[in-house]
């Protein structure tokens, strides 16, 4: 028996909303980056970008588990010698609410160039507004 793989071409995306009003963090990335892939499919195939568009929206709304907003640590090096640069979660939250959730997905995607173009499929937005009302996206809960 042959194994079934789905073509590039056949692949039907779909757009979804997400509402990450009172999630946890890990949680709905852990749901979103599964969707993103495309593993809710029955027609899996790692190789194919099969995931679906999504956008998530009141990103403000969302909450970590314990102590993290205080003490779970983002980095990033500049590139130069003694470039590290650290930012608590509660930081970043105030700057922009959308990077945590971002950084959270992308970092459980493939980390290869299908991976970058699953990635580029996620939206997300402050506040209960998003301008993609015109793909209609069907609102899940995860």
């Amino acid at each position: 028996m042959l194994t079934y793989m789905q073509k590039p071409l056949d692949v039907k995306e779909k757009w979804y909303l997400v509402d990450a009003e009172g999630k946890t963090l890990g949680r709905l990335a852990a749901r979103v980056a599964g969707m993103l892939r495309g593993k809710h499919r029955p027609t899996f195939t790692p190789h194919v970008d099969m995931g679906d568009h999504i956008v998530i929206v009141n990103a403000e709304k969302i909450h970590l588990t314990g102590n993290k907003m205080a003490t779970k640590l983002y980095r990033h090096h500049t590139g130069f010698p003694g470039g590290l640069k650290t930012a608590t979660a509660q930081h970043v939250f105030r700057k922009d609410p959308t990077i945590l959730l971002t950084k959270a997905i992308e970092g459980m995607l493939p980390k290869n160039p299908l991976g970058n173009h699953m990635a580029k499929k996620l939206r997300v937005y402050v506040g209960p507004t998003h301008p993609h009302q015109a793909q209609g996206p069907e609102p899940i809960t995860l």
